[in-house]
């Protein structure tokens, strides 16, 4: 289960490595995603292949709802109890969770004549409420990947999915430190990071070095990335008089407000945000573009964040020496003075320093590159970082199916459905 499918790259590059591994599975969406990051054929397959839930109407949720008891018996009374009484976050949190109850019998009334092996939810905000309640009235297993505004701005009902969930996917060390706070067992936990395919990606062999430095950063345009830090950071090196350029990749809400910020700065000729987000399959071509890549995230007002972004990986995997802040996951992948540097969040003056040394320093910037391209090689290779997830599929799909799905990837018998 995911709130909008294949929206995410992430998820996308996740279920096609699980295509590879030949896990069968049927993806799930809440909603269909308001942009593709893939322009592949298999994309366009598994979005056409994937189940949305809405939009639903209230008439077919409040039949669904009255049939539940029939269909699951005390089961149903045990999950609406909980969406009931149980403790909850807030009230918003107690409100929505009742109507995703409901979307949960409406849904398990789909799966219940499929032979389901496991629900696993990406993100678990509202998708996780509807996977655990429908796990439960199913008596199947379920588990859920943390990521971050799920466990933070948006969260609900966490403590309750952390109890129920057979295994939970923790996309760094600070991941599986929180829910071991929250009293998850640690053989419950497994750290799968949020890799890439390595192979996509490789150092440019024949990059000017003639020309200015280029910094390069791309995302979506929120708050949690931090690019308005950024732009100022750019403003104090150019008040110092160095010279280089720097440009923004991405979409998103604070395309027009960045634009004014480089405006008003009167950077124009040094800033250019492009206002159009990358296609995965660009992304490389838009890294060797860099002499750094730079990504300042923060936490945002509405306490969303950054778990671990994928864009820092795909730059290391190009040659390309990364800057970010010591938030969350990132710490993992950029281990200060050997694969990366790292600054705090909110704080120009030191980013500018960070970029200043990065791009003058090319002994810097070449033992970073190294220690970078091995790093993410060894330990944020898709492959390598699902070996956990696979394993623990494989557990719960069953030795049967193991062998099975060596020949049939798209199998109609036991299914992870995420």
């Amino acid at each position: 289960m995911t709130t909008n499918g294949i929206g995410n790259a992430w998820v996308a590059n996740e279920l096609h490595q699980l295509d590879r591994h030949k896990i069968p599975f049927k993806l799930h969406a809440m909603r269909k995603p308001a942009e593709h990051f893939h322009a592949s054929q298999w994309a366009k397959d598994m979005d056409n292949a994937t189940n949305e839930l809405y939009p639903v109407s209230l008439v077919t949720l409040v039949i669904a709802t009255l049939a539940a008891p029939f269909l699951f018996g005390p089961r149903f009374f045990g999950a609406m109890f909980n969406a009931l009484f149980a403790k909850r976050e807030s009230m918003r949190v107690r409100v929505a969770g009742l109507y995703h109850f409901a979307v949960a019998c409406y849904w398990a009334k789909q799966l219940r004549h499929q032979n389901v092996s496991l629900i696993h939810s990406q993100w678990i905000h509202s998708g996780g409420t509807i996977t655990m309640y429908a796990a439960w009235l199913l008596n199947k297993p379920f588990s859920f990947t943390g990521h971050a505004a799920d466990l933070f701005r948006e969260r609900c009902a966490l403590q309750d999915k952390v109890d129920r969930a057979a295994f939970i996917v923790c996309i760094s060390e600070f991941h599986k430190d929180l829910f071991m706070k929250m009293g998850a067992p640690e053989d419950k936990l497994h750290i799968v990071y949020c890799g890439i395919d390595v192979s996509l990606f490789s150092p440019k062999e024949d990059k000017d070095t003639g020309e200015l430095p280029h910094i390069v950063s791309a995302g979506r345009l929120v708050d949690k990335k931090g690019f308005e830090y950024l732009i100022d950071a750019c403003g104090l090196l150019r008040d110092q008089n160095i010279e280089f350029k720097c440009t923004i990749a991405g979409s998103g809400p604070l395309e027009d407000a960045l634009k004014q910020r480089v405006k008003d700065q009167k950077l124009e000729k040094i800033v250019t945000v492009t206002g159009k987000a990358l296609k995965q399959e660009t992304i490389p071509e838009f890294m060797n573009m860099g002499d750094v890549y730079c990504l300042p995230c923060v936490w945002a007002a509405d306490n969303d964040v950054d778990g671990l972004p994928q864009m820092l990986m795909e730059a290391m995997a190009c040659g390309v020496p990364c800057i970010s802040t010591k938030l969350v996951g990132i710490p993992d992948l950029l281990v200060q003075g050997k694969t990366g540097l790292l600054v705090e969040p909110n704080d120009a003056k030191q980013l500018a320093e960070a970029m200043n040394v990065l791009m003058h320093d090319k002994q810097l910037q070449q033992t970073l590159v190294a220690n970078g391209l091995v790093h993410v090689k060894k330990q944020f290779d898709l492959d390598t970082c699902l070996e956990p997830l696979v394993a623990q599929y494989r557990t719960f799909l069953g030795s049967n199916t193991q062998n099975q799905t060596k020949q049939q990837p798209r199998s109609t018998e036991a299914k992870v459905q995420s």
